[in-house]
């Protein structure tokens, strides 16, 4: 147990792990996962749920936990040390996973285990899972033709690799360009706290002046506030084209994309499916692709007259009031905070001084103890950076998990907002394994002597994150395949989380996590009340934008054909036009490479689904609306009967059913938009 990659019993030994440790760990688990299937494939008779589904669950949980870690490095510390490890064994983990996947003798035994007498007496929960590895067997190519095999593990190996490519080339072209500043005057109205994070960055380079990066503590507020258009065009040009052929051709994911389309096209091909997207809604709760492009339509002529309303009234105040006939896409972000501030009075700025991040935390456990009665308290744990914290989950006194807290952006880590899990519930012979999850962030960190303070936008994406973690944390579920999000169909993941961003325009939830950074005063009402009437500013615009991204991506993966093993990434952008043509209001630039950073589907888990951030905004928002039908004039939405349901009937039961079952217990009917266009201000009345 030299190895700490290997110490299981306990959380990750942050302190102890080294990049050296992952090819000897990862490789050993491996190993002994190999072992146990060959030998259940080989044991005579009928398999069993206690000789086939928990041995294998037990062993393929110490290699996931361990991966885990790895992974988790690779996103939060990405070194170059760390970078060479993961990628040095990720082929191996992308071998092992394909050909258990596609091993037709494990096939065969899951297959005689549903087949049995035995199946019958198995729980709900148990039938389902077993239902879901036939399924999942399917889709791993394990009815595959021998001779095909070793194509599809090929096939899944290189996707591995181009996805963490992917990633890295994004990650080392944000971090490669910089502004560099000798003159204040250029930094006209930024904020405070941006200028002495910019001060700080070039004093850690040893040089004059300020540093201003495209990490997005730092690029939004230039694009929002820098009076400079010069630099705002600079910037947005830098950030528009980052790993494209604009930058070095070894940071370019014009190729990657190409290469991971053909191979996602092939793969579904091979596993009998028209395109990827078919393949990709198998595990999804919408049933066809032409079913999610009719919702995507139907919301956009729902959203489009907002969003053409939205962008005439910005168009029109720029020429009014900041004298500008033409409005770049470098100016939109500045020109939308000019009129925010003009037309409700109050801008962004003034409000992140009311949440510095301690009030935030204790306002975000505050909602969590009065929705379903728990505690979260700090504890210890090593961890992997000094600025990360880490807290219990309790009711009454029991433990129900645990979960890290890393909140700040560092050039070392990965940008975006995500949960993760470290470990997940189950019960053992040695009782129930309590969860572990991971809470990150890239929020703006504290000042020399001041909190971190956070955007209203900050706020809720913390809320959001969370939402997934108490996914995580609050399940009732104790086989591991089904527990939390385990098991939970894609396109409704996104309902805890989506559903906790709307306590964050509830007065009775923003008065007791304010306090103002100098004063300390709270958040007066009289500019939350401003912030309420701004809640819609531009929605139609940012929902159709929503809905570009999320047609762009399901079309890309169902309409093209991959030539010569390669798609060409003009043809990427030809249909990218063309979604745009469709749905959108604002054009970007024809040297604008948004797919090249689109991580979401590219790197992520989102190919093909990245429509179930609306769908499940619908799912999220008729949810929040039973909590509303619970107050009376001016009361909470704070109701613990409500959170009790919701933990009951949405949270506690994790992947353990059909989302639309959960989804109507708690809301006793299907979902209807009518809650999402309400609370987007997009009715007419």
């Amino acid at each position: 147990m030299t190895n700490p990659l290997l110490d299981l019993a306990a959380l990750p030994r942050f302190s102890s792990i080294r990049p050296e440790h992952v090819t000897p760990a990862i490789q050993q688990l491996i190993d002994e996962n190999r072992t146990l299937i060959a030998q259940l494939c080989e044991a005579p008779g009928t398999p069993g749920w206690d000789t086939l589904v928990v041995p294998i669950t037990e062993a393929g949980e110490r290699l996931g936990r361990a991966w885990g870690v790895v992974g988790h490095m690779h996103s939060v510390m990405d070194t170059p040390e760390w970078r060479e490890a993961y990628n040095a064994i990720l082929p191996e983990v992308s071998r092992f996973y394909a050909e258990t996947g596609h091993n037709l003798k494990l096939f065969e035994k899951y297959k005689a285990l549903h087949a049995s007498p035995e199946f019958a007496t198995l729980t709900a929960v148990r039938q389902r899972i077993l239902d879901h590895e036939l399924r999942d067997f399917r889709l791993c190519g394990a009815e595959l033709p021998d001779d095909l095999k070793p194509r599809f593990q090929d096939i899944q190996e290189a996707q591995s690799a181009l996805a963490a490519k992917f990633s890295e080339n994004l990650l080392d072209a944000t971090n490669a360009h910089a502004e560099w500043i000798e003159d204040e005057t250029a930094l006209e109205g930024l904020p405070d706290d941006v200028r002495a994070t910019a001060r700080s960055a070039a004093e850690r380079a040893d040089k004059p002046g300020w540093k201003l990066t495209l990490q997005m503590p730092c690029y939004l507020p230039v694009m929002q506030y820098s009076d400079n258009r010069e630099l705002r065009a600079r910037m947005y040009r830098a950030y528009a084209t980052r790993a494209s052929e604009f930058g070095p051709a070894a940071l370019d994911n014009g190729p990657l994309i190409g290469q991971i389309l053909a191979l996602r096209f092939e793969e579904a091909r091979m596993l009998g499916y028209r395109h990827f997207a078919e393949t990709s809604l198998v595990t999804k709760m919408a049933e066809s692709t032409d079913q999610v492009l009719a919702f995507l339509r139907e919301l956009a002529d729902k959203a489009r007259p907002f969003a053409e309303r939205d962008l005439h009234d910005l168009h029109e105040f720029a020429r009014a009031t900041l004298g500008l006939d033409t409005v770049e896409p470098w100016d939109m972000t500045y020109v939308s905070e000019k009129l925010r501030q003009a037309r409700y009075a109050f801008s962004e700025l003034e409000v992140k001084q009311y949440f510095p991040q301690p009030k935030v935390i204790e306002g975000l456990f505050r909602v969590a103890r009065a929705l379903y009665g728990i505690d979260i308290v700090p504890d210890t744990a090593e961890k992997w950076d000094p600025d990360v914290d880490f807290y219990r989950v309790e009711r009454n006194g029991s433990t129900i998990g645990h979960f890290f807290l890393d909140l700040h952006a560092r050039e070392t880590k990965r940008g975006g907002a995500w949960m993760d899990s470290a470990c997940a519930r189950q019960r053992t012979p040695h009782g129930v394994q309590t969860p572990v999850a991971y809470l990150v962030c890239n929020f703006s960190g504290p000042g020399a002597n001041k909190p971190a303070t956070f955007t209203h936008d900050d706020v809720q994406t913390l809320f959001h994150e969370f939402g997934h973690g108490l996914h995580h944390l609050l399940t009732r579920v104790d086989e591991l395949a089904a527990s939390g999000i385990h098991g939970v169909e894609w396109d409704a993941v996104e309902l805890p989380s989506q559903f906790m961003e709307n306590f964050c325009w509830e007065w009775d939830v923003l008065s007791g996590m304010t306090a103002h950074v100098d004063s300390g005063a709270p958040l007066p009402r009289e500019l939350f009340d401003k912030m309420i009437a701004a809640r819609n500013f531009q929605s139609g615009m940012q929902t159709v934008r929503q809905i570009e991204f999320s047609m762009f991506d399901l079309r890309l993966h169902s309409e093209i054909d991959p030539l010569d093993g390669m798609v060409a990434i003009e043809r990427v952008m030809e249909l990218l036009d063309e979604v745009r043509n469709e749905v959108a209001v604002i054009i970007p630039p024809a040297w604008h490479r948004f797919p090249h950073s689109f991580s979401h589907i590219f790197a992520g888990g989102y190919a093909a689904g990245y429509y179930s951030y609306k769908w499940a905004e619908v799912l999220s928002a008729d949810a929040f609306e039973a909590f509303e039908e619970t107050r009376s004039d001016g009361g909470s939405v704070l109701s613990a009967a409500t959170g009790q349901r919701f933990w009951d009937e949405i949270l506690a039961v994790g992947g353990s059913r059909p989302s639309m079952e959960s989804f109507k217990a708690f809301r006793g009917r299907e979902p209807s938009v009518d809650a999402l266009l309400r609370h987007n201000g997009m009715v007419t009345t």
